[in-house]
């Protein structure tokens, strides 16, 4: 049957699909538009499957808040120039919305909340897949609850935003400042009371290994030294081959330092003060607080040193944070 133009821009302005793709979807569904409709949804199925292992670092993320709500979600696609169509930037809009106006708990259930124009979330992305060719999907979904929230939400690249939860309103800028910190510096939790268990010893177990190593470096290094070889020279068996190649060091010397490297090592290793290690991992992980803790932090907004924490009490001495969460499509 033939497809007149008309038809095709009907189609088109239904779907918001490509002319090509209209036209050859009426064609197949034999000018039937609710077919031709659920032929180019299927198409964006198909493509989307066939793009599932893609990544999708560009795209959009949206804070929203709404009294002692927010949400953050981000839309993630393959590249710049899709991230800047103004219809991918709609539906991220349109997405943000519609999780601010049914708070979903989770991404599946967001998938399933409904947009202003009848469609599921899930459909409107896979649609969206179909007609630019590359994969859209939901990179992220977070929520806040709190007597007082702040969203930030970075314009320049439009990838990155943070909400933070206060138990109680206060000074606006401050509280913006603090959401600013959470977008820029990515702590790991409010304070060192909240970081998680798991976190906790994964870091205490990497800082005592760390320290295991410097303690029977240092004694590899000192004896080295004492038999008049330069450790630089001999860190490594690349580094021990190309040096003897230099005429840095004999070959005399090398054997000498690869008998001292194991022997020092395995003597040290076998033999390290456990109070000592476990001080100074200790030392380590107080440190981690320091950087990693939200609270603890140099206030970035500030002069970069006072903490936090202190910022907040100097502004409302009862005002805390008491959760936040942060969105990058970069990270």
């Amino acid at each position: 049957m033939e497809i007149k133009a008309a038809d095709v821009a009907k189609l088109r302005q239904m779907t918001g699909a490509g002319m090509m793709d209209c036209k050859k979807a009426l064609v197949e569904a034999e000018g039937d538009y609710e077919r031709a409709k659920e032929i180019i949804r299927e198409k964006g199925k198909l493509v989307a499957a066939k793009r599932a292992d893609r990544e999708t670092s560009e795209g959009r993320v949206i804070a929203k808040v709404n009294g002692g709500k927010a949400i953050v979600v981000g839309l993630g696609c393959e590249t710049d120039f899709v991230a800047k169509n103004e219809e991918f930037k709609a539906l991220a809009e349109a997405i943000a919305e519609a999780a601010i106006a049914n708070f979903p708990a989770d991404k599946d259930a967001l998938m399933a909340c409904t947009l202003a124009d009848g469609r599921t979330v899930e459909a409107a992305v896979t649609e969206q897949t179909g007609k630019t060719g590359e994969k859209h999907q939901i990179a992220g979904y977070e929520v806040v609850e709190a007597p007082y929230i702040v969203a930030y939400m970075h314009n320049v690249t439009g990838k990155l935003a943070a909400l933070v939860g206060f138990n109680k309103e206060f000074d606006a800028q401050v509280a913006k400042g603090v959401a600013m910190q959470v977008a820029s510096m990515n702590p790991v939790a409010v304070s060192a009371d909240s970081v998680p268990q798991s976190v906790i010893d994964s870091e205490l177990k990497t800082a005592t290994e760390k320290t295991k190593e410097e303690l029977v470096q240092k004694a590899v290094d000192a004896a080295l030294s004492k038999a008049g070889i330069n450790p630089a020279h001999v860190d490594s068996e690349d580094h021990i081959e190309s040096n003897q190649a230099k005429g840095w060091i004999t070959a005399e010397q090398a054997q000498q330092a690869r008998e001292i490297i194991k022997t020092v090592s395995a003597e040290k290793a076998a033999n390290l003060p456990e109070q000592m290690v476990a001080n100074i991992a200790k030392g380590r992980l107080a440190k981690f607080f320091k950087e990693q803790t939200l609270e603890e932090q140099g206030y970035q907004m500030g002069d970069g040193k006072t903490a936090v924490k202190e910022v907040i009490k100097a502004a409302d001495a009862e005002a805390k944070v008491v959760s936040f969460k942060r969105l990058s499509l970069a990270d």
